[in-house]
C-alpha cells in the first residue's frame, strides 16, 4: 500500500544530484544534504536511508 510519500532525484544547478523525500501534501520532509556526482550516487543514498532509518534511535538534543 502507497504511502503518497515518494523520493525525487533531480540535478541540482552546479550539475550535482540530489535527493529529497515529499511526502503526500507536497511538502519536503527529507534531502540527501549532499550533492553527489551521479544519479546512481543519489539512488544508492536513497537505499542507504531505507535501511537504516527504520532502525535508527531517536535522540532529542537540548541546550
Amino acid at each position: 500500500m502507497s504511502t503518497g510519500q515518494r523520493f525525487e532525484i533531480f540535478e541540482d544547478r552546479a550539475g550535482e544530484w540530489r535527493w529529497r523525500l515529499v511526502a503526500a501534501n507536497g511538502n519536503i520532509i527529507a534531502d540527501s544534504g549532499e550533492g553527489y556526482s551521479s544519479k546512481q550516487g543519489a539512488k544508492r543514498g536513497i537505499q542507504s536511508v531505507k535501511r537504516g532509518a527504520a532502525d535508527a534511535a531517536v535522540e532529542v538534543l537540548e541546550d
